[in-house]
């Protein structure tokens, strides 16, 4: 019933917050550390799917493969 409690909320925000935006962010780049594989499946209203991926290649920030497959799901 006192739940959730503002003072509880606001300890360590200053320390933790810094931290989840860096490594929550959409695409993490931090030495040793770091986002390596995109995903994003689409699926119409018809069971077309979409799948496409990319990978980076060897470590390198430079260097990626995208790989995108098409399917229609069975009803």
């Amino acid at each position: 019933s006192q739940l959730p409690d503002p003072a509880i909320e606001d300890q360590g925000k200053d320390y933790i917050r810094p931290i989840l935006n860096k490594y929550a962010a959409l695409c993490v780049r931090c030495p040793g550390y770091g986002t390596r594989t995109n995903t994003v499946v689409l699926i119409d209203s018809q069971g077309q799917v979409t799948f496409t991926e990319r990978n980076m290649i060897n470590a390198d920030v430079n260097q990626w493969k995208t790989s995108t497959y098409e399917f229609k799901l069975h009803s």
